[in-house]
């Protein structure tokens, strides 16, 4: 059975879309990527008629969703089905995330992703197990032989439930490019849920650019939009006024004929005078590529008013990927004295379809002064280099989504802090990735220096590492920074268990842990100087202890030690009985 399935496995790497590409005979408003991917050959992951949360490449805070999920009733302990016949390729535990997630490759060159899990196999159960006791940790990352685990479609290896950072019991689902780890709307292999359903269209923001960055100080015109089943029109009087380089963004979501959820669209379209300027369809992406969603979005917007606007223009660092068959970024140039018929076309996965029709009145632009930067003149494609005295961020080429007016500044040191605060730009422009920041402390470091971390105006520490006199670190946002030192040590506080107390009723032992500013680094339990899976649950943030064959009948000795991320060490030991 094995080799037959090896086999076939290495023929599908290869011939995956001939082998597998059937004729799908459904309504021609659909995609017409589904015909690359495989139909009738995926089944659904539960027993429960499809109904979702939360679809394929929905708008979440810094990333687009990778799946679907899966509703269950608002319960946990439903048996989930392997979709496909392949074998169990990895197992990953975490604290946040997916909880516990299993994945399976299948022979057609895909693979199947299920998060939010409760529990899984007594044979997965022991593979787990044995790794964290193994590594003394308790995330786990387990790749598994193709031998270990195999599955017949159908098979049930896991059951439903609400681990990680879920916000109520699902199954999150996923179909990955097994080659390419990219993940692909499931929709696109037959795994439909039933959608009659229009995208709703709220409101679009017409963009003053004239040739200039976009930026939280772009011109911008937000206009509510009126409408039902799929037709729509402003609510403001028509023609929209503009004048030289001009973009637009809209505020769109779906819904489907099973759930009430508001849920992502799959494509967005804007047509000017019959011609597409700008297109966005979501078929699949790839996962380095989902932070971009700060570029996709006004991300100024979403800072001040929690407003979901996709821009239908593209920030020329942007490299998603999403956006083929879109003209000139999807900038167009008001420069007549014509009017201009504009229209968005917005389609859900199922193929229905929204249409938005507008006009636009367009007068030449007027000669204005050139305006030169008030800061550091910074290009997207380069790397970018601001330095002083006290001071040095480095940027490295792909970070930045545009040219930037990089600003800098300082504010009055705070009590307690090492350094003025630095003000790196501000919290309005997203990058990519992280860049480099160095600070040099005003006030001497004295014995502290390993203990020294950069920290932001909000709280949160962004580590450090004094060398060369700055004290160096990794950021991910622009924002005001400073120098802090972290002494002090974790706090532990037991919640059920006490010094001498019999715990021979009680399934567990749990605790509070935190940490002042750092983070907390590692944390570890021993029961007799031997170690034990103390479990990390992200919506309780307690930690547990679930006794079991490594915590006989009889007095024993706690020890719980916990090291934050400069290395500040807090031990609790406990006397208790079982």
């Amino acid at each position: 059975m094995f080799y037959k399935f090896l086999l076939g496995f290495c023929f599908s790497i290869i011939f995956q879309v001939d082998l597998f590409a059937q004729i799908f005979t459904q309504s021609s408003n659909l995609p017409q990527s589904i015909y690359r991917y495989p139909q009738d050959y995926f089944r659904y992951p539960l027993d429960l008629p499809p109904s979702t949360a939360g679809s394929f490449a929905e708008l979440r805070p810094n990333h687009f969703h990778s799946g679907l999920d899966f509703k269950t009733n608002q319960r946990t302990g439903y048996p989930v089905h392997a979709v496909a016949e392949g074998f169990v390729s990895r197992i990953r535990v975490q604290y946040g995330g997916f909880g516990l997630a299993v994945y399976i490759a299948h022979p057609n060159g895909f693979t199947s992703v299920y998060g939010h899990l409760e529990r899984v196999t007594p044979e997965l159960t022991k593979i787990i197990k044995d790794y964290q006791y193994k590594n003394q940790t308790y995330e786990a990352d387990i790749t598994l032989q193709p031998t270990q685990a195999l599955l017949q479609k159908g098979d049930v290896f896991a059951w439903s439930g609400n681990a990680g950072a879920s916000a109520g019991p699902h199954v999150h689902f996923e179909l990955r490019d097994t080659k390419t780890e990219q993940t692909i709307n499931p929709q696109l292999f037959g795994l439909t849920i039933p959608d009659h359903v229009s995208p709703s269209i709220m409101a679009i923001c017409a963009y003053h650019l004239n040739g200039k960055p976009f930026s939280e100080n772009t011109t911008k015109q937000f206009i509510s939009v009126s409408g039902a089943a799929g037709n729509y029109r402003l609510k403001e009087a028509s023609p929209v006024r503009l004048s030289g380089q001009s973009a637009f963004g809209i505020t769109t979501n779906d819904a489907n004929s099973a759930s009430a959820n508001h849920n992502g669209i799959y494509s967005i379209q804007l047509n000017a005078d019959g011609k597409t300027v700008f297109l966005f369809t979501v078929d699949r992406f790839a996962f380095d590529q989902t932070h971009a969603i700060n570029s996709h979005i006004d991300y100024p917007a979403f800072l001040n008013s929690g407003r979901w606007i996709q821009k239908s223009f593209v920030d020329p660092g942007n490299q998603i990927g999403l956006y083929n068959g879109t003209q000139n970024r999807g900038v167009i140039d008001f420069n007549d004295d014509a009017l201009h018929d504009l229209e968005y076309v917005v389609k859900d996965i199922a193929g229905n379809t929204s249409v938005l029709k507008f006009q636009v009145k367009s007068t030449p632009p007027l000669q204005t002064e050139i305006v030169e930067p008030k800061g550091s003149f910074f290009k997207f494609d380069q790397q970018n280099i601001y330095t002083t005295d006290q001071v040095k961020v480095i940027i490295p080429p792909g970070n930045l989504y545009d040219n930037l007016d990089f600003m800098y500044s300082t504010l009055p040191r705070k009590a307690g802090s090492y350094s003025v605060i630095h003000c790196i730009h501000n919290r309005f422009t997203t990058i990519n990735d992280s860049y480099d920041l160095w600070i040099k402390p005003d006030v001497s470091l004295g014995n502290n220096a390993d203990k020294a971390i950069i920290v932001n105006t909000g709280g949160g520490s962004q580590g450090g590492v004094f060398k060369d006199g700055f004290v160096k670190a990794q950021t991910r946002t622009f924002g005001n920074y400073y120098i802090a030192v972290d002494t002090v040590a974790p706090v532990i506080i037991p919640l059920n268990i006490a010094e001498g107390k019999n715990m021979a009723a009680s399934k567990f032992m749990s605790f509070r842990i935190s940490d002042n500013l750092s983070g907390i680094k590692s944390y570890k339990g021993y029961i007799d100087g031997q170690w034990i899976l103390v479990e990390h649950d992200y919506k309780s943030k307690q930690f547990r202890y679930f006794f079991d064959e490594h915590c006989l009948p009889g007095k024993h000795q706690l020890d719980l030690i916990v090291t934050d991320q400069k290395d500040n060490i807090k031990k609790l030991t406990l006397n208790f009985y079982r």
